[in-house]
């Protein structure tokens, strides 16, 4: 017995949905991590931070993000909640919309 074609659309779209939800939950609880100031050197952060810097693809960095803070009181943690924030709203919009095309 064949399965049929909309279930593995749906399926696809559900997957797609989860990796984009995913790559904006690491987005929002990196830039949570440095608003805080959490440790660096504790494994969970680090690893939280290495794939959220990963995940921004680049355009919305928390170094060279769309938005950049004068250098100025708490800049870093400015440039980290604007970009990472914006880049966690990229994401859903983006797994919305492909979920939305994926799905029959």
């Amino acid at each position: 017995m064949a399965i049929p074609l909309d279930d593995i659309r749906n399926r696809i779209a559900q997957v797609v949905w989860f990796v984009c939800v995913a790559a904006a939950l690491l987005l929002a609880v990196g830039a949570l991590c440095i608003a805080l100031k959490a440790n660096q050197n504790n494994s969970l952060v680090e690893f939280v931070l290495d794939w959220a810097d990963r995940v921004d693809l680049g355009v919305f960095s928390r170094v060279n993000g769309v938005w950049e803070a004068d250098a100025g009181k708490n800049e870093a943690i400015k440039n980290a909640l604007v970009n990472w924030g914006l880049g966690a709203i990229v994401w859903l919009v983006i797994g919305r919309f492909a979920d939305r095309v994926i799905r029959p």
